[in-house]
């Protein structure tokens, strides 16, 4: 996932976001020195369809959004002239900034964010970003269920619609969206890749994607493909003349991906990396005396959590959950084997979003004896697996995790590692029983952005199946609310479910722990894990 900022201070009823000064003119098209970056495999470049760090971070340089944040994490205008509510924060009016223009010369129109957004939202297209619309008025219509599921004989008949009725264009830079129901923070949300535009040059016909677009990507943003895609080990963009938003100060940018990162930091040590966005955690000791000052933290808003099958009927009882959750030590792991790169977790949101608490997960508290006595009764299962991507570097903790479970409960815990994210994630949909290993960083700065895809129903990141009603409405309630505080309150609300229902067990909040070059200067990393490149520069 879904892109953003630290904190927000979004308003309410008479929220406009206005055209603020300071913004710099493009730059010239310069070659120069460029800046390699290591990432990530990217499991896809179409906006509407990337939800993870490396393809969010990709895109990032590639287009340009309707909305920053301030220091602050409020929402200030990017390619957006304004973004104005009605009253009931129901009816948002979006004012275009003149003057952008696709990498194909194509200008940017209302309609190429009309484009773009009823493609993604269109339930055959399967876009992983597609929920990102839900609260646009007619996003069920364009929804279907298949009525025996996917391994049955019966095709999903064709959604009611194939454009969201909530849309609709005023003139070549205006339009307007109606919300199923009001929602002060939607302005916060504008940032994701999901809400991007796209060239007509994507479609073929429309509604249908042109065949070749994902392969040579055309954005609005301050850098462009410097050739076609071609499935290769590096990514290579260029400047942008003339960019009429906030120009980068570096002429070029390498992304360079790596399957492992302990390559990435080896390359980064011989000095044939710029940037590395994650140290591993079993390599930030070493950091620590080969980079000096270039070895840099701070906060961002990833969870790590572990994830419980809770549709399983050996984890059906909530006290099987909560005993696991008191058998672990997270002080323990946090010091000796991350490193300072995470920090324990007891609660289902990050710190860093307004109405966090400290310590409403009291069942993230290290208790072994209470731990094992929960588990003992509730017949917890003899023997547990725990899933995770052995590649990030995670294989200690895990260990560790295990040993710590079945010192207290004396349940057997197998650490079995996978060779991707996306294993681990079809592991868990297929319902096996693995717990597993998870990260999720927030689209924007609300408590909404964890509690609705995290733990809602149906949500993109709660894979595992959890499901209360009860939770679900509250969530529903405060996004509806008139007021940040309203809102707070509905979500504190509905955190106190989950700290019962225990649906996951939180581990930790995260810290992006990343090093940089000599070459490189300014080097900052934003709290949903992406690197600034308007900042950046070259010593």
């Amino acid at each position: 996932m879904r892109r953003r900022g630290s904190r927000t201070a979004w308003s309410v009823m008479a929220f406009v976001l206005l055209v603020t000064s300071g913004c710099t003119g493009g730059s010239d098209d310069a070659p120069g020195d460029d800046v390699v970056i290591g990432i990530g495999a990217p499991r896809s470049l179409l906006p509407t369809d990337t939800l993870d760090v490396s393809g969010s971070q990709v895109l990032d340089a590639l287009f340009y959004p309707l909305v920053t944040f301030d220091e602050k994490g409020a929402p200030v205008p990017a390619a957006a002239e304004s973004v104005t509510p009605d009253a009931a924060a129901r009816v948002w009016t979006i004012k275009l900034k003149p003057g952008f223009r696709f990498h194909n010369d194509e200008p940017v129109t209302a309609d190429n964010y009309i484009d773009a957004w009823n493609f993604g939202a269109y339930g055959p297209h399967q876009q992983s970003g597609g929920s990102s619309f839900e609260r646009i008025d007619g996003y069920a219509d364009l929804q279907s269920r298949d009525p025996d599921g996917p391994d049955g004989p019966q095709a999903a008949p064709a959604p009611k619609a194939r454009t969201l009725r909530g849309l609709r264009k005023v003139d070549d830079t205006t339009f307007k969206v109606t919300l199923s129901g009001p929602f002060a923070g939607w302005a916060s949300t504008l940032n994701g890749p999901a809400f991007y535009p796209l060239p007509h040059a994507a479609f073929s016909a429309p509604g249908v994607l042109a065949k070749e677009y994902e392969r040579t990507i055309v954005g609005n943003g301050p850098f462009r493909l410097s050739g076609a895609l071609d499935g290769g080990d590096e990514i290579k963009m260029t400047r942008v003349a003339g960019f009429p938003g906030t120009a980068p100060q570096i002429g070029a940018v390498t992304w360079k991906i790596y399957r492992d990162l302990g390559d990435a930091y080896d390359d980064l040590v011989a000095g044939d990396l710029d940037v590395q966005p994650e140290i591993p955690v079993n390599r930030i000791a070493d950091a620590r005396g080969r980079l000096g000052d270039r070895l840099v933290t701070s906060p961002n808003s990833r969870l790590t959590f572990v994830g419980l099958p809770v549709q399983r009927p050996e984890f059906a009882k909530r006290e099987v959950r909560r005993a696991l959750s008191l058998a672990i030590d997270r002080d323990r792991l946090a010091e000796q084997l991350f490193h300072g790169a995470e920090t324990p977790a007891a609660a289902f949101v990050s710190p860093v979003v307004p109405g966090y608490r400290a310590k409403t997960c009291v069942y993230c508290a290290y208790d072994p004896a209470k731990a094992k006595a929960l588990y003992t009764a509730a017949g917890g299962p003899a023997a547990i697996t725990i899933a995770y991507h052995r590649a990030g570097g995670y294989e200690a903790g895990i260990d560790e995790l295990c040993r710590q479970i079945t010192t207290a409960l004396g349940a057997g815990c197998t650490a079995a590692g996978r060779d991707s994210v996306s294993e681990v994630l079809v592991d868990a949909e297929s319902r096996r029983g693995d717990l597993t290993r998870m990260t999720w960083t927030m689209n924007y700065p609300l408590m909404e952005s964890y509690l609705a895809p995290v733990y809602g129903t149906g949500g993109s990141m709660n894979i595992h199946g959890y499901t209360n009603p009860a939770f679900d409405s509250l969530v529903a309630e405060g996004s509806a609310a008139s007021t940040p505080s309203a809102a707070v309150a509905e979500w504190r609300e509905a955190e106190k479910i989950l700290a019962e229902d225990m649906p996951i067990i939180p581990l930790f909040f995260g810290q992006n722990v990343y090093g940089h070059s000599q070459r490189v200067t300014n080097v900052v990393i934003d709290s949903t894990q992406r690197i600034n490149l308007l900042k950046i520069g070259l010593k």
